[in-house]
């Protein structure tokens, strides 16, 4: 592509890639992603459904469980498109103000996610800690406006980074790492000074997912000690069992996530392979295991869903 002077400022096309070494594979590779998008939407709105129309349902736990689906939607959603594209069709080009639209929309569904699951740490707080408040604590106001507050952030916080990458010059190669647009990798490519986006990027990190993970972990260890006060190991276990599912969900979101910022700050001798596969892991494995997670490890899902598709049958 050939720009010149001042028509460098914004590529009028990015080029997408799929995984790097297995080009020639691509389309047998599609064939597992479809499988894990229409887990991923049928999961996601199989929760949703279920939450809405089950009645039983309509407490703070499996309100805020609605709100993670509703975010994994949205985030499965951001990437279809250019994934599909990538792998099915082998259409790798994205039009640069797409691509931002994309950035954006990712960014802002992950970092939604991130306090999505800090309200869900919180919940799982005040349910073990003081279960005779539990009702008065979390109340419908205020679960609303934990998911305002998680929306409200996103979009602001996130709002800058097109308009920080729109002010670059882009004079490089412009062929991104994945399959998707994301920040740090469409900034890679700018020939200009990125030093305000690589602070911001930062800001980004810990400001959002950082202090969500911290505030995440100082719940659980104030649960575990409220746990060990629990006289009988059976109350101990009961106790406990109602966070598996939530810290499996903690676990598949944020490992790949900062493994993914380590390799983007110091992975400069990582391998290409590693760096799109944990970005991959991070975007898709999320809003896949999220609806089997919490429809296998809870028995009021599971009865709920049952019911559902029995009386349909009926």
């Amino acid at each position: 592509m050939g720009f010149i002077n001042n028509s460098w400022l914004q590529p009028p096309t990015l080029l997408l890639i799929g995984i790097p070494g297995l080009e020639a594979v691509q389309i047998w590779i599609s064939i597992p992603l479809c499988v894990m998008y229409v887990i991923a939407l049928l999961g996601n709105f199989t929760i949703l459904f279920v939450i809405k129309t089950t009645f039983s349902l309509h407490e703070p736990q499996y309100i805020f469980l609605s709100m993670l689906a509703a975010t994994d939607l949205g985030l499965s959603l951001s990437t279809l498109p250019t994934v599909l594209n990538v792998f099915l069709l082998n259409h790798r080009e994205i039009e640069f103000h797409s691509c931002l639209t994309q950035m954006f929309f990712i960014h802002t569904f992950s970092s939604m996610e991130s306090a999505i699951l800090l309200a869900m740490a919180f919940d799982r707080f005040v349910a073990i800690r003081n279960p005779l408040h539990y009702t008065v604590v979390l109340t419908p106001p205020r679960i609303t406006g934990m998911g305002l507050a998680a929306l409200v952030r996103g979009v602001v916080l996130m709002a800058p980074l097109p308009i920080l990458l729109k002010r670059l010059s882009f004079c490089k190669d412009v062929t991104l790492s994945h399959c998707y647009c994301y920040h740090p990798d469409v900034m890679k490519l700018a020939c200009g000074p990125v030093r305000v986006n690589i602070i911001y990027g930062l800001f980004l990190v810990l400001c959002s997912f950082g202090v969500d993970f911290i505030f995440i972990v100082i719940s659980y260890i104030l649960i575990l000690r409220t746990v060990l006060g629990i006289a009988s190991e059976d109350g101990q276990f009961k106790a406990l069992n109602t966070c598996v599912s939530h810290i499996f969900t903690v676990c598949i979101f944020y490992v790949p996530l900062i493994v993914l910022a380590l390799i983007h700050r110091f992975g400069t001798f990582a391998s290409p392979l590693l760096h799109v596969t944990m970005a991959n892991l991070f975007l898709f494995l999320t809003p896949v295991l999220n609806p089997l997670i919490y429809s296998l490890k809870t028995k009021q899902i599971r009865s709920a869903v049952h019911k559902i598709f029995k009386g349909r049958k009926n």
